[in-house]
């Protein structure tokens, strides 16, 4: 069976055809495109055919689309984007028999029972054999969140908001920091301090905290290119105690996020980390803070210590999911 697939963000969107054959699920004809750049998933639909001139997608009768967003029945409002998602129009405006919305963070959580050994890596090996409940924390452009359910025989994934649930200090300088983001936000959620937008939030309440200054290299960078990803750029090479104390409240906060998930979901079966930053942290979040705060839950402290932790390196990841979604889950 072949299938459109898209994984919609509030950056970009990629797009890929899904060879379906039994448990396995290969992606061909791969793109991604700026989605700010598009008034509507059916115009990167439309340029995405185009370029691959339709031929990619002969014998495609499906779709199923990931959602930075809620989906409520078959229509979603993107939360980054001012796009409306309706499946029935989908289905008229591309011609397919059946499409498909789900949760990106869902299409995350169907995905990785299509990953290989290579697609993960293990920050903490929990309980050997242990099985249950799973969950997934995504920090990248936003943070995103799903459980997943084991009902004995296998994971039957769902979505969730929790990236949107009220931030929790944990000491003096966090209070610090909700007050300083209540100043800037009002109401303060986790995904304003665990995400891209969260490490410059971080930063920038820094500064004032400690009464610091920007270096006139580091603001050019910042101005000039991902400001994030400038100051994780900085802290790994020593360049900018600021930066570095950034990185360390935010994988402290990141842990302790993945930890109240894996708490909240009993997640024997496995804690995973997706979304792009922690592929590019891996030494880090092997070490120090975030296990430290993942594992920081007082007397269930011997509970986290049963639940593995593990990194998604695969990008694809969402675009396996709405394939598993098409024909496992529908």
């Amino acid at each position: 069976m072949r299938i459109l697939v898209g994984d919609i963000g509030g950056t970009k969107t990629g797009l890929a055809m899904a060879e379906v054959v039994g448990d396995e699920v290969t992606l061909g004809a791969e793109r991604r495109y700026p989605s700010a750049g598009f008034e509507s998933l059916e115009a990167i639909v439309a340029r995405y055919l185009t370029e691959t001139d339709g031929t990619e997608g002969a014998g495609c009768s499906r779709g199923a689309f990931a959602v930075a967003g809620p989906v409520q029945g078959r229509r979603s409002k993107t939360t980054n984007l001012p796009w409306e998602i309706d499946a029935d129009h989908l289905e008229r405006s591309l011609g397919l028999e059946g499409v498909g919305l789900l949760n990106d963070l869902e299409a995350v959580a169907w995905g990785i029972a299509a990953l290989g050994p290579e697609d993960l890596v293990e920050l903490h090996s929990g309980e050997p054999g242990g099985q249950g409940n799973a969950c997934v924390v995504a920090a990248g452009t936003g943070l995103g969140e799903a459980g997943l359910y084991w009902d004995g025989e296998r994971h039957r994934p769902f979505a969730t908001e929790g990236g949107h649930a009220d931030f929790a200090p944990g000491d003096e300088r966090e209070f610090a920091l909700l007050r300083h983001l209540q100043g800037r936000y009002g109401r303060v959620s986790w995904e304003r301090v665990v995400s891209g937008m969260g490490i410059v939030n971080i930063y920038e309440f820094l500064l004032e905290w400690r009464g610091a200054e920007t270096p006139g290299w580091l603001a050019a960078e910042m101005v000039e290119g991902d400001a994030a990803a400038a100051v994780a750029r900085a802290a790994g090479a020593g360049s900018c105690p600021i930066c570095a104390e950034t990185m360390e409240l935010f994988f402290s906060a990141y842990g302790r996020e993945a930890g109240n998930m894996g708490l909240k979901h009993m997640a024997l079966g496995g804690v995973y980390l997706g979304g792009g930053i922690a592929p590019k942290h891996l030494e880090a979040l092997g070490q120090g803070p975030f296990l430290e705060g993942f594992f920081a839950k007082g007397r269930m402290e011997d509970l986290m210590r049963r639940m593995p932790v593990r990194v998604i390196l695969s990008g694809g990841t969402p675009l396996l999911g709405c394939a598993r979604f098409m024909t496992v889950g529908s």
